[in-house]
C-alpha cells in the first residue's frame, strides 16, 4: 500500500491520453492504478515499465459501461493500493457517421461509455472519497462536448454530458473537500486521429491557432495540475487543451 494515501484510479489507462496521465501522476508520486477492458496488454506493458522505473502501479479490469465492474474494480483498488485520492475519467471512444446513419446500438455504446462510464466510475469512488473528506476527480471531455462537431452528434452529446455532469457534481461535493473538473482536449496525437489522412491532419492544423496536433502529454499536464494541490480552490472549471481552437 502507498503510505502517504496518493492513489490514482484512471480509466482507459493503458494507452493515449490515459496512459500519459499515468505516467505523469506516478512522476508525481502517484500510486497508480490503471483501468481497462480490452487492453491487458497494453495495462500490463505499462505497469512492467512503470514498476521497472521504481513506480507503483497495477492494472485492474473493468468496462466501465458495467457499473457491478466498476464497483470491484474500485474495491480491488482500495484493497491493493489504498483509498482513491484521484479518480481520471478517461475512458472513451470515438466515431463519425452522419446523424441519420447513427444506430441505436451505435448511440448506445457511445453514450454508455463515454458518459454512463464517467457516471458509474464517479459514483463508486465518491463514497470513500467523502468518508475521507477530500479528492480530485478529473472528466476527460473535448472540445466537441463545448461546439458540437458535425458527423459526431453521438459523441458531442455524451461529451458535452461529462461537462454538465463535472459542474453538477462540483457543487454537490465541494464541501466534502473533493473537487470536480473537466480537461477538454481538442484535436490530440491519439489513436483517434487514425482515421485521418494526412491531407485532413493538414487542414485541421490549418484552423488550430497553434498551428499543430496536441500531444497526451500536454493534456496529462492539465490532469496533474488538477490533481495537485495546486489546484485546491479549483473545482467545476472547464480547462481547454485545444491549442486555441476553442477559447
Amino acid at each position: 500500500m502507498n503510505g502517504n494515501g496518493r492513489i490514482a484510479v484512471v480509466t482507459g489507462g493503458a494507452s493515449g491520453i490515459g496512459k500519459a496521465a499515468v505516467k505523469r501522476l506516478c512522476a508525481d508520486g502517484f500510486a497508480a492504478a490503471i483501468s481497462y477492458n480490452s487492453s491487458e496488454a497494453e495495462a500490463k506493458a505499462l505497469v512492467s515499465e512503470l514498476s521497472s522505473k521504481g513506480f507503483k502501479a497495477v492494472a485492474v479490469k473493468a468496462d466501465v459501461t458495467d457499473s457491478v465492474e466498476v464497483n470491484e474494480m474500485i474495491k480491488t483498488v482500495k484493497n491493493v493500493l489504498g483509498t482513491p485520492y484521484v479518480l481520471v475519467n478517461c475512458a472513451g471512444i470515438a466515431e463519425q457517421k452522419l446523424f441519420t446513419d447513427i444506430t441505436d446500438l451505435d448511440w448506445a455504446r457511445m453514450i454508455g461509455v463515454n458518459l454512463t462510464g464517467v457516471f458509474n466510475a464517479c459514483r463508486a469512488v465518491l463514497p470513500f472519497m467523502i468518508h475521507e473528506k477530500r479528492g480530485r476527480i478529473i472528466n476527460i471531455s473535448s472540445m466537441w462536448g463545448q461546439t458540437g462537431a458535425s458527423c459526431e452528434v453521438h459523441y458531442s452529446a455524451a461529451k458535452a454530458g461529462v461537462i454538465g455532469l463535472t459542474k453538477a457534481l462540483a457543487k454537490e461535493t465541494a464541501l466534502s473537500g473533493i473537487t470536480v473538473n473537466c480537461v477538454s482536449p481538442g484535436a490530440i496525437d491519439t489513436a483517434m486521429m487514425s482515421p485521418f489522412s494526412k491531407e485532413d491532419t493538414d487542414a485541421l492544423c490549418e484552423e488550430i491557432p497553434m498551428g499543430r496536433i496536441g500531444s497526451p502529454e500536454e493534456v496529462a499536464e492539465a490532469v496533474a495540475f488538477l490533481a495537485s494541490d495546486k489546484a485546491s480552490y479549483i473545482t467545476g472549471q472547464i480547462i481547454g487543451v485545444n491549442g486555441g481552437m476553442v477559447c
